[in-house]
Formats: structure tokens, C-alpha cells, sequence
């Protein structure tokens, strides 16, 4: 079922969406830290069972990035054209193991109309990934661009 596109007119502050939750296994674990973040945690499965998380952990970034791929694969604005423009306060809280399946909630916290170019506009979201267990492992805040509907006379 396709999404209708939504722009910046569309949206309210509260507004959540929850994606389809995203599994890791070790393999894809490994493979992604071999090639962006050959950390022992990462890649090494009797290094990192002596190491402090106790076992294989994926790297951040490989779990950001999975939470990049679960937005852009749901599309809850439709094929609205969006861009990235700062994440803030980043935060991976839990260790996510092989196995672990998180489930990706957003949310509108912000919304602000462009002065200068009222054709477009900022949202601000709050990114959640929280895993099986109910335990946040990752989070961040995420200012995206957008375009209007159309320009509001007078601003």
C-alpha cells in the first residue's frame, strides 16, 4: 500500500511513526564492522566475549545506519523529497547484539516554516530505537528539510 506524500503542512507536533522492526544478526554484524568499524567488539567473536559487552555488539553506526534504511524503506512521508540537515544528541545507550530486534518510533517534536524561503521548512524528530526487551539502544534528535504545500501569503 503506497503512503501519500506529506510536506511540511501536513505534519503536527506529536505525530509518531512506528517502523517495522529490524533484526541483526551476526553476520551482517560482522560484515558491517569489518568494513566500516573493524573494532574487536565488532568483529572478533572470542575477543569480544572477553571484552566488557561480553560478545559480539554491532557499532553504532552500523545501527544508525539500519535506522536510516528501516525510514527510507517505510517512507511514512510518501516520496516526499526530504534532506537530512543535523543530528543532535546522539546517544547509543544499550549494546545491540546479535539477535537483538529493534523497533524504530519517531516523532514530530519541531516544526518551523522558512522565513526566507517559505516554499520549505524544518521538521525536527525524535528517533527512538528500542529492542526486544523494551530497552532504548539508540537515540537522537534529527532536523530534516521539507518542502510546503505552497507559500503562506504574508510571511
Amino acid at each position: 500500500m503506497a503512503v501519500r506524500s506529506l510536506f511540511l503542512d501536513d505534519l503536527e507536533v506529536g505525530q509518531t511513526w512506528t517502523g517495522s522492526p529490524v533484526v541483526f544478526t551476526e553476520d551482517e554484524i560482522v560484515r558491517f564492522a569489518r568494513e566500516f568499524d573493524p573494532q574487536p567488539m565488532h568483529v572478533d567473536a572470542e575477543a569480544a566475549a572477553a571484552g566488557r559487552f561480553g560478545g559480539l555488539i554491532a557499532s553504532g553506526w552500523h545501527v544508525a545506519s539500519r535506522a536510516m534504511r528501516e525510514f527510507v524503506d517505510t517512507a511514512p512521508f510518501g516520496d516526499t523529497p526530504m534532506l537530512g540537515l543535523k543530528i543532535d544528541d546522539l546517544e547509543w545507550r544499550r549494546p545491540v547484539r546479535p539477535g537483538d530486534r529493534l523497533t524504530i518510533r519517531r516523532e514530530v517534536v519541531g516544526i518551523r516554516r522558512s522565513h526566507s524561503k517559505p516554499d520549505r521548512g524544518v521538521v525536527t524528530m525524535r528517533m527512538t530505537a528500542t529492542n526486544q526487551d523494551g530497552e532504548v539502544a539508540m537515540s537522537f534528535t534529527n532536523l530534516i528539510q521539507m518542502p510546503a504545500r505552497a507559500a503562506v501569503p504574508g510571511e
